[in-house]
């Protein structure tokens, strides 16, 4: 499949490019992000999968976030794609922020008019990874994943849908219930429909009471001062609840002062990229 690329800047002895595809899965034009690290030069190199938040494109995560010194120093390719199709002309697909375009929640769609377009999970769990392993110098047994608020909620179904997958998981202040807060009811109703029972294939604290207990070491940070805790969007709770109960190990951190931006993610984005080149690199 062909590549365009669209931008390459070095960083770190790395590279940063960015580049555009036509997707199968989506139906349009995509765009993601992949920082190659100087080890990249000389041979296969694990990759690590980052997915944003709501209203991101493949761009908020390379410049804010400040991962790519950590990633030059432990060898890793980092891809970050974008977060929904784009301009797929679908009535109503940039009528909110929460919805729609920049709003995938890393589902596949089962309703119209969605569901020709709307399949991020299975673009980032196999079209992407089929693609970046096919044209650049990953290592396909070796990956791994991690992510934001929404992003942050992708990842680890990503993981607990997948076992053996992926070699590590973390996330920043993910949604961890969907099917019980605004942000979840109003993406899997419009997405997966009205039959709820749908929606926890795609819900993290259900996914992980069902999870068949593959090694997997999860490491979540939450900002104490983040607005949507508050608000009862990221149920971290019920996650960790459902995690202890199955005795699947989780690290969480609950950071004094943070709120929900990429000045929390820069903060601790060193301890995420250690945490899975631990895994990646082992």
């Amino acid at each position: 499949m062909a590549l365009k690329q669209i931008s390459s800047n070095k960083c770190f002895g790395g590279l940063q490019k960015v580049f555009e595809h036509d997707s199968v899965e989506l139906n349009c034009k995509m765009k993601f992000a992949i920082y190659l690290p100087p080890k990249a030069e000389t041979e296969k190199c694990p990759a690590l999968y980052w997915l944003s938040g709501l209203t991101c494109t493949e761009q908020n995560f390379i410049s804010k976030s400040g991962f790519h010194q950590a990633a030059s120093e432990h060898g890793l390719v980092v891809i970050a794609p974008d977060t929904s199709p784009r301009g797929c002309n679908i009535k109503g697909e940039d009528d909110s922020w929460d919805f729609g375009t920049g709003a995938g929640f890393y589902v596949d769609a089962t309703e119209d008019p969605w569901k020709t377009n709307y399949r991020m999970y299975s673009y980032v769990t196999e079209e992407l990874p089929q693609l970046v392993n096919a044209n650049f110098p990953v290592d396909p047994q070796r990956m791994s994943i991690f992510g934001h608020s929404m992003g942050g909620h992708g990842a680890l179904i990503c993981a607990l849908k997948n076992p053996g997958k992926y070699k590590s998981v973390s996330a920043f202040a993910p949604i961890c219930n969907p099917v019980l807060c605004s942000w979840g009811k109003k993406a899997f109703g419009g997405y997966l429909g009205t039959d709820q029972s749908k929606w926890k294939a795609y819900d993290a604290t259900h996914l992980v009471k069902s999870y068949p207990g593959s090694q997997l070491d999860i490491l979540i940070d939450q900002g104490k001062d983040d607005q949507f805790l508050s608000d009862g969007q990221l149920l971290p709770d019920n996650f960790i609840a459902a995690c202890t109960e199955k005795k699947v190990p989780v690290v969480f951190r609950l950071q004094e002062g943070y709120d929900h931006s990429y000045y929390f993610i820069a903060t601790f984005i060193t301890d995420h990229i250690r945490h899975h080149a631990k895994y990646l690199n082992a």
